[in-house]
């Protein structure tokens, strides 16, 4: 299929051929008609790409820190490869898309093949979208109407925080289509409508449609005028969908409002707000975010959790749901805001002057031939199975950052890279010569040719897609975790006792040269092993927290000090205690220690924190035995106390990515890829489960 996408690194624009989505659980698989630009949006993002990395990194302060920050801790050459890796990334543009439903997944109930229905789904011929996100299109709405859905929505739920009623007056600054969209829902509210913008013919539309507009360069003050209309009262409220820099905005719509007015934010304007404004008239002000509830609510989008009306009366998908209504009953006017209709292949028409265009909407439109198609060839190869091919499916950071540049220089032979998009998998084989792109992971195997699968997805998917692999008698490398929970971990090893194929996870801090030093120091001798991540806090929203989904931080992250543990030691786990911080620790496993009894007498302490400074290295390990004491500081360096003829161990940043993968690379040519044996591989994620019962029983846990 063809999608628009633009690079963040050069702003170039560009029609991508990549493999179609394959429809997810909780979707729908829409097949694209029309779709709108919205430029002020897609200018913005085209903008940003275009800019210097100076120029970036101005209007990004809060990620200069960031990168400030790893330089400290991981040194400058690997943050430099960071940066430049996530500006290589291409970003989808897009996201209000109409079409017909060609598949839906498990669990939707609300559409079913054929439907017309408007989304958030990108400029793509085929786009999958959660069923949150998606709306029926009345009868009576043209594809080309149906795409003011979305964007439509945003103006919707500015006007929802304002809070109009019948009768007031309400002042919308910045006439672009949010803007014209916005100002025609509160004349059909019953509104007196005041709209104002630099550009003449915007402020000539709105006029046509009942506004009250007029343009400041043409001598009118925005707020006498306001204030003229109101018989010095002031505007009821003001709502902003204006994009500037200035700050002249909020002072401007401070200034017009009434006592105890309501502000809205909408677009993007500078806020230094002057406290004696908002002071004096005792002013609210809202920033409106997006389509409305349930937007980046992974539970209400991606989970298909609906708020109960009762006590939500208007979520993002009833935002929809009204617009399309609106549009429907001819409240809501659309049709003479559409400045063209361009082919999908002529995208270039709304794109390659985008900063300097006069359109007010732009309609891209697709055909309705295209067949959906879940594979690409990327690169002509010709691999040679006897080597061992791979397979990798998981085209996130973990893949981009971390394991593909760890391949480079192997002689590796990747013959597929599944994603779930397609988006992210065909750049990067693009950029690392792989044959295919392909969203279906099924290709891989029933692939005779592939013997290796590499699986670097979300926590939740791994163990049954490690199970389907090994079913099929492949070789499985899965990176951390294995498994969620006990149910899961019992279908690998069924699987892995009926399988000729091998497992490995990626514990790759076992090969890193700091432990491979500390090892050949202390032997298999009894020893203390104390291990800190000083991991930094995630926002208890993202994914990684959910436990369903990728298992908490212990289970996701820390086993792999207890994978280091069990090496160094050279024994299994036997037994493990975990305590956490705060008063209801069994909620707060970002801030835990676990201690770990193993069998042969060696203890272990694992510290995982993320309440410590950034600036603080990362990673820390103790060793202690025999006389002796090693300190491992974020694998750069390692220092030995009562170390005959060893002091210290100073590299570049190396956690063992590289050796491990190599290593894989070169045993697969073996027919395994048994690095690590099998029964430490499952005591070890057995322990992290053991960890998370230590914590919500308060006692020790054995280990099976």
């Amino acid at each position: 299929m063809k999608q628009i996408l633009q690079s963040f690194k050069t702003g170039v624009t560009e029609l991508a051929e990549l493999p179609s989505p394959r429809v997810k659980g909780g979707q729908v698989l829409i097949q694209t008609t029309r779709s709108l630009v919205s430029l002020g949006t897609e200018r913005m993002l085209v903008e940003f790409g275009k800019a210097s990395l100076i120029q970036k990194a101005r209007q990004q302060p809060d990620k200069v820190k960031m990168v400030l920050d790893k330089i400290k801790t991981e040194g400058l050459m690997p943050t430099i490869e960071t940066v430049f890796n996530k500006l290589e990334q291409p970003l989808p543009l897009g996201y209000c898309n109409v079409g017909k439903v060609v598949a839906v997944g498990k669990g939707v109930t609300d559409f079913k093949v054929g439907d017309r229905v408007a989304s958030n789904g990108q400029h793509a011929e085929f786009v999958s979208v959660p069923q949150n996100l998606v709306a029926h299109i009345p009868d009576n709405i043209s594809d080309e109407e149906a795409a003011f859905t979305v964007i439509g929505s945003i103006g919707l739920q500015g006007i929802r925080l304002v809070n109009p009623t019948m009768g007031e007056t309400i002042v919308v600054i910045g006439l672009g289509l949010i803007g014209l969209l916005t100002a025609e829902m509160l004349v059909a509210n019953g509104c007196t409508v005041i709209g104002y913008d630099l550009d003449d013919k915007k402020v000539e539309i709105a006029k046509e449609k009942g506004i009250i507009a007029f343009n400041p360069l043409k001598g009118n003050d925005p707020v006498k005028f306001v204030l003229n209309q109101t018989n010095n009262i002031g505007a009821d409220g003001v709502v902003i969908t204006a994009s500037a820099k200035t700050n002249d905005i909020i002072s401007q719509a401070a200034q017009m409002s009434r006592k105890r007015g309501r502000i809205t934010l909408v677009g993007v304007i500078g806020l230094n707000i002057s406290r004696a404004e908002f002071y004096e008239k005792e002013l609210t002000f809202q920033v409106s975010c997006s389509y409305g509830p349930g937007r980046y609510d992974d539970d209400y989008e991606f989970k298909g959790i609906d708020y109960p009306l009762p006590f939500v009366r208007w979520t993002e998908k009833r935002n929809f749901e009204t617009v399309l209504q609106l549009i429907s009953t001819g409240k809501l006017e659309v049709q003479s805001l559409i400045s063209e209709v361009v082919p999908l292949e002529e995208y270039d028409k709304i794109y390659g002057d985008i900063g300097n265009s006069k359109s007010i909407a732009s309609i891209i439109k697709y055909s309705e031939d295209t067949k959906p198609e879940n594979t690409i060839v990327v690169n002509k190869k010709d691999l040679q199975p006897a080597k061992g091919i791979i397979g990798l499916v998981g085209a996130g950071n973990f893949t981009k950052m971390t394991l593909l540049p760890a391949l480079k220089g192997s002689d590796a032979q990747i013959k597929h890279i599944v994603s779930s998009g397609g988006v992210n998998g065909t750049a990067l084989a693009q950029k690392h010569n792989i044959a295919q792109s392909t969203t279906d992971y099924d290709l891989v195997l029933d692939d005779k040719d592939v013997d290796l699968v590499m699986i670097t997805t979300r926590h939740n998917l791994h163990a049954n897609m490690v199970t389907k692999a090994l079913d099929k008698g492949k070789h499985v490398f899965v990176e951390k975790p294995l498994a969620l929970n006990h149910e899961e971990l019992e279908a690998i090893e069924a699987s892995y006792q009926k399988s000729n194929g091998t497992l490995m996870i990626g514990f790759n801090r076992r090969f890193s040269p700091h432990t491979q030093k500390i090892k050949s120091l202390v032997g298999d001798a009894p020893m203390n092993v104390i291990a800190t991540m000083n991991a930094g806090a995630i926002p208890p929203e993202v994914w990684v927290h959910d436990m369903e989904v990728g298992g908490g931080r212990i289970i996701g992250e820390a086993c792999h000090y207890l994978d280091l543990i069990v090496y160094l030691t050279g024994s299994k786990i036997k037994s493990v205690c975990m305590n956490a911080l705060g008063e209801n620790p069994a909620e707060n496993t970002d801030n835990a220690s676990i201690l770990v009894k193993l069998e042969n007498g060696s203890t272990g302490v694992v510290n995982y924190f993320a309440n410590g400074s950034k600036s603080y290295a990362k990673e820390r390990l103790e060793v202690f035995s025999q006389e002796k004491t090693l300190i491992m500081d974020n694998f750069i360096k390692t220092t030995g106390y009562g170390t005959k003829g060893f002091s210290k161990l100073k590299t570049k940043l190396d956690k063992g990515h590289k050796a491990q993968f190599g290593a894989i690379v070169n045993k697969i040519k073996e027919g395994d890829i048994a690095l690590i044996p099998y029964d430490e591989l499952i005591n070890v994620t057995k322990a992290s489960f053991a960890a998370i019962q230590s914590l919500k029983e308060g006692k020790w846990i054995d280990i099976e």
